[in-house]
């Protein structure tokens, strides 16, 4: 793949950013990250490719050619090995740096790092930081439960999930019940695309994600719901399915964006 001129980039990895799939460390919706990364919000999404220029440098390429990027991932993810490159004109933009922490580096060039500064061009991208609890980390946070569902559901007791109908005291609870009517307020007035995710689970069930400014939520439609907040750092609140979030979830999952 050519970046600019004859440098050549070495592929390291690549997500899609669509509002079904995206790197949620990056924002709560899709239309957040794409302006984090100078991006148009289009429904037929990116695909950000991760690498190096031949003197070591960082470069995300950012391109239209979503279909490729996805039989890239899979390829990858059943350890198949698969040439990414994309074509010269699904190329939408060459961004210094990287958004995403990476543990990996092309061999046979220098160590990562980030290119030299153009007049005109962006600062280099970087991933959040992840010294301190912030959005970053409450929607990581949330991507471990959905990958771990099981585990983290195997650790809470029916008896022992927040009681959030109204009345009930408690300043813990007060905040998750705040997060559950911002929820319900997405089924009247929809929020930006990707707050509300929809994704395969285990037998008939859909596993649901929905984020809000200072929240996120991750649920199977079967199951009970689990709460993170940006003022409550590392907590992990569980939510019994009650009488009303059976309906919440049914509705969140209707009006949520799907994976092609």
């Amino acid at each position: 793949m050519q970046r600019t001129g004859d440098d050549q980039l070495f592929v390291l990895t690549a997500v899609l950013l669509t509002p079904a799939q995206f790197p949620s460390v990056l924002g709560d919706d899709y239309p957040e990250v794409c302006a984090g990364l100078g991006l148009e919000p289009y429904a037929e999404g990116y695909g950000l490719v991760l690498g190096q220029d031949g003197g070591g440098a960082r470069w995300t390429v950012v391109t239209e050619d979503v279909p490729l990027v996805a039989c890239a991932i899979a390829a990858w993810d059943c350890g198949v090995e698969y040439e990414l490159s994309p074509g010269e004109g699904s190329v939408v933009a060459a961004l210094p740096g990287w958004p995403l922490a990476l543990a990996v580096s092309a061999p046979g060039v220098p160590p990562p790092h980030d290119p030299e500064p153009r007049e005109g061009d962006p600062a280099p991208l970087a991933p959040p930081d992840a010294g301190e609890w912030g959005p970053a980390q409450r929607r990581l946070g949330a991507d471990e439960i959905a990958l771990q569902w099981a585990a983290w559901r195997e650790q809470v007791a029916d008896d022992e999930v927040e009681f959030t109908e109204p009345g009930a005291g408690g300043e813990a609870r007060e905040a998750v019940r705040r997060v559950l009517a911002e929820a319900r307020g997405y089924v009247t007035d929809p929020p930006p695309p990707g707050r509300v995710r929809s994704s395969f689970a285990a037998g008939e069930a859909r596993m649901l994600r929905a984020d809000g400014p200072g929240w996120s939520m991750v649920a199977r439609t079967d199951d009970i719901a689990f709460v993170l907040l940006d003022e409550e750092p590392g907590e992990v609140h569980p939510v019994g399915r009650g009488p009303e979030l059976p309906g919440l979830l049914s509705s969140l999952d209707e009006l949520a964006a799907r994976p092609v």
